[in-house]
């Protein structure tokens, strides 16, 4: 009866292996299956691609060319455009590939700097207040009172004299260099004195006519007046003052014995050899013809009508002992 039962059931344990068998092996199925799809997806990646248009456009893509990725895609690159990275190239890390146009302006290139360039921009800027005088030049003003006339000259009616302004300036430096200047402040410290000229009519007259009586002594003809302007005009035209003061002189000499030998009337003090610049030089020559302010002629008709600002016989362009500054000049008595 025992050895009955044990054949029975010998065929029960031989299937029990092979079913085990079966089932590892659909196991294995299985992962070698899941092994290849995750295989498979990591490969997969996200590539942005930049047309020449402008246009961009996302794809997947298992491939790491850009030769490839553009053919999958069916984008063909025309000649006059350029591809980076190119097209025989990786990727590069941003997983963008941009497609130029000949005629698209390029990125400028970045500029590097050394750390020696990079700390000298980092020198401390010094700003320091300056305080400068400058000069406002005057203008020339033209008036034409010849009425037409084809027979013109020119005369200097007012001299011009250039004012003067004070400014402060906030100035910054670095490494001991201007960088920078701002006006902060200004302040006109003595105002332009425009030049006038007159555009006038020429005017001859006799030297011999008689136009002119000063003082009840002098006889002058319109020449003559106008000589001694010249005259007085060289020797100072800075103001009504400093020409007065010219003009004196030469009257001061006619009422002094010392001096009165050399000329009983002003202008012929003035062409007294050696004495003012008639003698001298010719400078004046180029003052004739009214080309002298209009307050020179005024202090040369004063003078001969009395007028006077000082009692001296003599002058000099500098300082003497005991000699006083008119309009530039330093008048002094010789002892």
């Amino acid at each position: 009866m025992r050895k009955r039962t044990s054949n029975q059931m010998k065929p029960e344990k031989s299937l029990l292996p092979l079913k085990r068998i079966l089932a590892i092996v659909l196991i294995l199925f299985i992962i070698m299956g899941m092994i290849g799809v995750m295989a498979s997806n990591e490969r997969l990646i996200s590539v942005k691609i930049v047309l020449s248009s402008g246009y961009e456009m996302n794809v997947m893509t298992t491939s790491s060319k850009v030769s490839d990725i553009l053919t999958e895609n069916h984008i063909i690159v025309l000649e006059d455009e350029r591809v980076t990275p190119k097209v025989d190239e990786e990727l590069s890390d941003d997983k963008t590939i941009t497609i130029t146009s000949a005629n698209q302006v390029e990125l400028a290139k970045e500029n590097y700097f050394s750390a020696e360039e990079i700390l000298q921009s980092y020198t401390s800027i010094v700003e320091k207040l300056i305080t400068v005088q400058e000069t406002i030049p005057f203008e020339t003003i033209t008036k034409d009172v010849s009425n037409g006339s084809s027979d013109v000259q020119n005369r200097v009616t007012q001299i011009g004299v250039n004012g003067i302004r004070e400014v402060v300036y906030r100035v910054k430096y670095q490494n001991g260099e201007e960088i920078e200047r701002t006006e902060v402040s200004s302040t006109v410290i003595k105002e332009p004195v425009n030049k006038i000229v007159e555009v006038r009519t020429v005017t001859v007259t006799s030297r011999s006519s008689a136009v002119y009586v000063g003082e009840g002594r002098w006889t002058y003809s319109e020449a003559d007046l106008d000589l001694l302007c010249a005259i007085t005009a060289q020797e100072c035209s800075s103001s009504y003052d400093g020409a007065l003061a010219v003009i004196t002189t030469a009257c001061n000499r006619t009422q002094n014995s010392r001096w009165k030998s050399r000329g009983s009337d002003p202008l012929s003090q003035y062409e007294a050899k050696g004495q003012f610049c008639y003698s001298i030089d010719s400078n004046w020559k180029r003052r004739l013809n009214g080309n002298y302010a209009s307050y020179v002629k005024q202090a040369v008709l004063d003078a001969l009508n009395g007028k006077r600002n000082h009692k001296y016989l003599s002058f000099r362009g500098y300082k003497t002992s005991g000699s006083v500054n008119i309009g530039g000049n330093w008048y002094f008595n010789v002892m």
